[in-house]
């Protein structure tokens, strides 16, 4: 899938012509199954846009060789990093435009190409960004694993005849594949007909091939094997399961099966490949009281609904019960819920494949599946929704629960739904709507700092001064003038002399003007900060601002004018200074370039140079003088520039790379960044807090006839058994998208107006918005004891460990609904349960008792 490419470099044709020439390519080609494309690292296609979009051969746009630096993880395996996003840090083009690109601008060396196919899935064609690297190996000799990658499109029997041709295995010979997902888990691929996708094979599992002989205990030794073609050190493989051993041997080995008793409930999921965020979903679901007994005593198999269009034939609420009774035989230390997460792709193509997602999301989907399958209710009818006409709240609320109760009746109703109260008021007739509509779990905004911390590079005028890199708190919504006003605070230069630009690949990606949104500046960005002469304009009164930047020489490049040029290649950093227009003659600015560059340049020698340049000839001397050459061309973010080539051999002799890049921090990188803390009570007041509509979402007025910017009010009117409450971490608004890492305080026992909660389960987030982690705390049903579940791995957890800032979803249980545990805790436990409280609320089963209103507080 990525192979090096040593393409010899042709003259290009002109920058108006390869301009014209890809976004052709780009136009007519559309994503078709078995298609080959190309990912180019995306800031180095938008340098290859300004640059042919300038007209300048010679212009220092020019892109260089492509670069995919930015997209690997590490440059020895070129392993890609995890969650690229398209047209963010790649682009794809198709194979006869990057054909063409690799032609004109070469790659750089050693560089792998980023070929991927395109697949076709079920209900969606897409290039496959991440094939599936699995590790490939012989039964007998486990020790020599090849790496290989294929395509989720391809099927099982490739991978087999790649093994049998890898290994040299006698073609025709008896075989079985087998795959294994954990240090015990193996899995027989009985079909090799199905693809990649439907087998749920993923990155990082092992494929074994063992020969029919090697079923069978031998004393003959093995045979010989050939070297693999690329080795790597996966986890010790155990021995495979005998083909005598039980259907539950495709989960776990029958050693395992004979031998691990353990409390029914602590076990592992297996992370399938990214897999994280729907074993933690599933950990707080099975730790969930109510709904766990539902199905560990089968009462499941009586309400299955087969006939349900909205619903999925049974077969979710199934592999949903497979998955639950496993993890709760107590058989088991760790299950792999494959045929659980083929049947949500399969009813759910958005959680195809194994890219990151969000817990909440399956949470969601899983829920309403689950209700849809298992929904009592045959044939729904239809109900006409009554206006509440001035009737009382709770009358209204009570006709509201059983029109939802005539249409919706399952164990997910009896157990997670319950009602908001919405009350619509017109702002021009001011005439007053209450409805009442069901809810599954809450989902809570979290206060939003109005702050931003954002880290930068400060380069003064001071010539031997090394960089400084600064932490500041700026506006969240604010300008790049409020960034440069902090910084000035800092540094005691005034903001007006500041410029602030984004480097990447050692030129100006863009600088910023004073009135840009700081919201264009993402956190990954490098920025740097320069100063200017006060006073100083660009192209204005007797001083021009100039971007300095260094470039290696490297081959000659012909554009066909007649006259050639040297090939260049960026270095090192980028600088602005204010030049004298007087001064901007070759040989004024070759001494100013020297004193600007004096911490890591070396002025030539002359005496020195005069030593090494005996015997050589003119045109060696005339080679000398053009060793710094200056070109003053248009950049569309800094006019003008000016380039310093240099020759390889004097780069080497003059320039310090070492020095070039050091830097140094300002004590404000030394002050962590305080992190907020919010009471769970001050979300729920946001969400009940008065609003209006937006314009996109108006509200039809029934007495104005017209559609109105209402004012909105939710509030909580009757809780469900288990309430689940969903933190809104990731926050998406015209300015900004994040992930707000603030501590939200939750209490272990929430009490409402009415109600007491003990929290049972937690899902967590670690990590930004393209990556992370997701694990679960959970609180078992029969010890009353803490787990923190983490994939595969479990462990003993104590309450005050609970509360973080990467808690994302919590499940509450209502106190008089729960069961005592009936087991005392584990003796080993590193934290004993303290005793569950022993309290009693009133009965409030369904509608039965509603307050209004719900107020919630801490125990």
């Amino acid at each position: 899938m990525a192979t090096t490419t040593s393409a010899a470099v042709t003259e290009p044709p002109g920058l108006e012509t390869q301009r014209k020439e890809i976004e052709s390519l780009l136009q007519e080609h559309e994503l078709r199954a078995g298609d080959t494309w190309y990912l180019v690292e995306r800031r180095w296609y938008e340098q290859w846009k300004e640059y042919v979009e300038t007209g300048d051969q010679n212009s220092s746009s020019f892109p260089g060789q492509i670069d995919n630096t930015e997209l690997f993880e590490e440059l020895d395996s070129y392993h890609l990093k995890e969650r690229l996003v398209e047209n963010e840090d790649f682009v794809l083009i198709p194979a006869e435009a990057w054909h063409k690109l690799l032609a004109w601008y070469g790659m750089v060396e050693v560089q792998p190409a980023l070929e991927r196919k395109v697949v076709d899935l079920p209900s969606l064609v897409k290039v496959e960004v991440y094939p599936v690297e699995i590790f490939l190996c012989l039964h007998s000799n486990m020790e020599n694993v090849v790496t290989a990658q294929f395509s989720r499109a391809d099927h099982i029997h490739t991978i087999q005849k790649v093994m049998m041709k890898q290994f040299d295995v006698v073609e025709g010979a008896e075989t079985r594949l087998w795959m294994k997902s954990s240090d015990t888990s193996c899995e027989r691929l009985r079909n090799v007909h199905v693809r990649v996708l439907d087998s749920c094979l993923s990155s990082g599992m092992v494929c074994l091939l063992p020969r029919l002989s090697e079923f069978r205990p031998s004393s003959r030794p093995s045979p010989h094997l050939p070297a693999p073609l690329a080795v790597s050190a996966p986890p010790l493989i155990p021995p495979l399961p005998t083909p005598t051993c039980s259907p539950g041997c495709q989960r776990n080995s029958v050693e395992e099966q004979d031998s691990y008793r353990g409390q029914p409930g602590v076990c592992g999921l297996t992370n399938l490949g990214n897999t994280c965020f729907m074993n933690s979903a599933l950990q707080c679901l099975s730790n969930t009281p109510p709904l766990t007994e539902y199905f560990l005593r089968n009462a499941y198999l009586e309400e299955l609904n087969f006939t349900n269009p909205l619903g999925m034939k049974g077969e979710i609420a199934e592999a949903y019960a497979d998955v639950i009774k496993q993890m709760w035989s107590g058989r088991h230390y760790s299950v792999v819920p494959r045929i659980f997460k083929t049947k949500v792709g399969h009813f759910a193509s958005q959680f195809l494949g194994y890219q990151q997602h969000d817990s909440q999301e399956l949470l969601s989907f899983l829920l309403d599946g689950l209700h849809e399958d298992l929904n009592r209710v045959k044939n729904k009818e239809y109900i006409e929704l009554r206006d509440a006409a001035g009737r009382p709240d709770q009358e209204v609320a009570e006709e509201a629960w059983r029109n939802h109760r005539r249409r919706n009746d399952s164990a997910i109703v009896d157990t997670f739904h319950g009602l908001f109260k919405s009350t619509l008021v017109c702002p021009e007739c001011r005439k007053v709507s209450v409805t009442f509509d069901p809810f599954c779990y809450l989902s809570v905004p979290l206060p939003v700092s109005k702050d931003r911390v954002m880290e930068v590079f400060f380069v003064s005028l001071d010539p031997v001064a090394k960089p400084v890199q600064h932490r500041l708190v700026v506006p969240k919504a604010g300008k790049v003038f409020d960034l440069c006003s902090v910084l000035s605070e800092m540094t005691k230069i005034p903001a007006n002399q500041m410029v602030v630009a984004d480097v990447f690949n050692h030129r100006f990606y863009k600088l910023y003007h004073a009135d840009e949104s700081l919201s264009c500046i993402l956190d990954r960005d490098d920025i740097f900060v320069y100063v200017k002469k006060q006073g100083s304009v660009e192209e204005e009164g007797d001083e021009v601002v100039l971007a300095l930047y260094l470039r290696e020489r490297s081959h000659y490049r012909d554009y066909g004018s007649g006259s050639s040029s040297y090939g260049t290649s960026l270095f090192g950093h980028p600088l602005l200074m204010t030049v004298p227009r007087g001064q901007c003659s070759r040989d004024a600015l070759y001494h100013l370039f020297l004193q600007r560059l004096a911490r890591y340049v070396r002025p030539p020698d002359p005496s020195e140079e005069e030593d090494e340049e005996e015997g050589e000839d003119d045109d060696d001397d005339d080679e000398e003088e053009e060793l710094y050459k200056t070109q003053t061309n248009g950049v569309s973010y800094a006019q003008p520039y000016v380039a310093m080539d240099w020759d390889p051999d004097m780069k080497k002799k003059y320039y310090n790379e070492n020095e070039a890049e050091k830097y140094v921090k300002h004590q404000s990188m030394e002050v962590p960044h305080q992190q907020t803390t919010v009471q769970l009570q001050e979300c729920i007041e946001l969400f009940t807090t008065v609003e209006t509509l937006e314009e996109e979402n108006p509200w039809y007025c029934p007495m104005c006839k017209k559609h109105q910017l209402a004012t909105k009010k939710l509030d909580l009117w009757s809780l469900p058994e288990v309430l689940i409450i969903h933190l809104k971490r990731f926050s998406y608004t015209k300015y900004s998208r994040e992930k707000l890492d603030i501590i939200v305080d939750f209490p272990l026992r929430l009490v409402t107006s009415c109600l007491r909660y003990d929290l049972i389960a937690v899902s967590n987030h670690y990590g930004g918005l393209r990556d992370g982690h997701y694990t679960s705390y959970a609180r078992n049903k029969d010890n009353g004891q803490w787990y923190y579940f983490d994939d595969s791995k479990v462990t003993y957890a104590r309450e005050e460990q609970i509360v973080t800032n990467a808690a994302y979803l919590l499940f509450y249980h209502r106190q008089d609904k729960i069961r005592q545990p009936t087991l005392p805790a584990p003796l080993d436990s590193s934290s004993p349960t303290q005793p569950a409280n022993d309290v009693t609320s009133p009965k409030h089963d369904g509608m039965e008792g509603a307050t209004p209103c719900v107020n919630m507080e801490t125990d």
